[in-house]
């Protein structure tokens, strides 16, 4: 075996070192030459920033939560000392208002604070509902309001909600000023028949009771109509060509 010397295996050192600088030096004078060069692809653009993930427990969806752990609490107000106990219907009208108020303001703040989750979207009209439903019930068990009109509220939300789903995959039918009047004006004539007070405030709660049931009606014909326009049409509402 033939051992190189060590002259040469230095000086081959010296100049693979010497060769391997001057290219490394050549590439980074060029570097800066080349515009948009990077290993891991074109530079981002400054002051990018991804957006931060929407957290769960925000104060939107807690007041949501808080909505449908006050229906039950409500419900056994109401029906409390015989459901015409006055100091009980105070409690309970005071309950339904403080829940119909959540409602208002955990959808604001949700828009307002960028705070809209896939839980959001799927509890607050759960709440709503339960909400609704669960006052129209107890009134008319309670003789305060009759069943007709309860039947016809409870119907038109189950069936405005199936039909929500059965075109999901076509488009979205949002919600329109008038059923955000028709809410409101439910929300209103049941705080008032929730109220233990007889003569003209029980009139103005059957009043606008039946506001309510008239916008109910026209509002789930809208929204099967615009149901309709989904199936047959193409996606995203349009009709197909």
């Amino acid at each position: 075996m033939v051992r190189e010397p060590w002259p040469v295996r230095r000086l081959a050192g010296v100049l693979v070192t010497v060769q391997r600088d001057e290219v490394e030096g050549r590439w980074a004078e060029a570097a800066p030459a080349r515009s948009g060069f990077a290993a891991a692809g074109p530079p981002e653009p400054a002051g990018l920033v991804e957006p931060a993930a929407v957290p769960l427990m925000n104060i939107a969806n807690v007041l949501t939560v808080l909505r449908i752990v006050i229906v039950p609490i409500f419900l056994m107000a109401l029906f409390a000392g015989g459901g015409h106990d006055t100091e009980w219907r105070w409690a309970a009208a005071a309950l339904f208002g403080v829940a119909a108020i959540t409602d208002r303001i955990d959808g604001q703040l949700a828009r307002k604070y960028g705070l809209v989750t896939d839980f959001g979207k799927l509890a607050d009209p759960i709440a709503d509902k339960a909400l609704i439903g669960a006052a129209l019930v107890g009134l008319s068990m309670l003789g305060d309001l009759p069943w007709w009109m309860t039947i016809v509220i409870v119907a038109r939300e189950l069936g405005v909600t199936l039909l929500r789903l059965a075109v999901v995959r076509r488009g979205v039918i949002p919600a329109g000023r008038g059923g955000k009047l028709k809410t409101l004006v439910q929300s209103v004539a049941i705080g008032v028949l929730l109220l233990p007070l007889s003569g003209g405030f029980a009139s103005a709660g059957m009043a606008l009771m039946y506001v309510a049931v008239v916008l109910t009606v026209v509002t789930g014909l809208d929204y099967v109509a615009q149901a309709a326009r989904l199936w047959f049409g193409s996606p995203g509402g349009r009709r197909a060509a």
